[in-house]
């Protein structure tokens, strides 16, 4: 049998529904924020590259609280010498210099970055910094970060899920729906609820900051 254009719109709208609502009758879509290549700085790493006694540049602040975009952009160089210039760092400082590209990136670049946590670094891609000041040679510490969900712990309630936990998703609101496995859990009482994924996983699925993903239902 033939299904007509409506009929079929009416079962997709009901198969969203049954994703996006949960036992309690909200709603369990999560917001999707892009993470576009950029820069952590420790104390150490930012004076190398800028100077003695320089401090970050706030220009923008970013969906979590207390991370923000800062003016300052520095150039990365790989094995292959091409340079991807303009690179973002983030702030506030960190305990370790940390670089996070995108798989693409690593093609340019011609580096092999694991698939990581942020902070995780030990045994990751060296990577070369140059800043107007300077030039910091990391041994290790470029990778490309994995998908992952921010979440307070009230939200990690309403989800059912606990920290460090690992969930499938569907990315339903792009222009080619698919799903995402393996979305590790990140809770704290400080983060605002959002899935983080980099511009090679947006672009593939045609998504923009906001656009919506929903846990799957086991």
């Amino acid at each position: 049998m033939e299904l007509c254009s409506k009929t079929v719109e009416e079962i997709v709208k009901r198969v969203l529904s049954e994703y996006s609502e949960g036992t309690d009758g909200g709603s369990l879509e999560i917001p999707v924020g892009i993470s576009n290549r950029h820069i952590h700085l420790n104390r150490e790493g930012l004076e190398t590259l800028f100077g003695k006694g320089y401090e970050l540049t706030p220009i923008k602040d970013l969906s979590q609280p207390g991370q923000y975009a800062c003016k300052e952009q520095l150039t990365l160089v790989g094995p292959s010498m091409r340079a991807i210039e303009g690179v973002r760092v983030l702030g506030p400082l960190r305990s370790k210099n940390q670089v996070e590209i995108s798989v693409t990136d690593s093609y340019v670049l011609k580096v092999k970055p694991p698939v990581r946590e942020s902070g995780k670094t030990e045994g990751s891609a060296p990577i070369t910094i140059i800043g107007p000041k300077g030039t910091l040679v990391l041994n290790e510490g470029c990778i490309i970060a994995n998908r992952h969900i921010h979440m307070s712990p009230s939200d990690a309630a309403k989800f059912h899920v606990t920290d460090g936990e690992y969930i499938d998703v569907d990315a339903f609101s792009g222009t080619k729906r698919t799903r995402w496995f393996d979305v590790q859990v990140r809770v704290h009482e400080q983060f605002r609820l959002e899935m983080h994924v980099d511009t090679d996983d947006a672009n593939a699925v045609g998504f923009k900051n906001g656009s919506k993903v929903v846990p799957v239902k086991k």
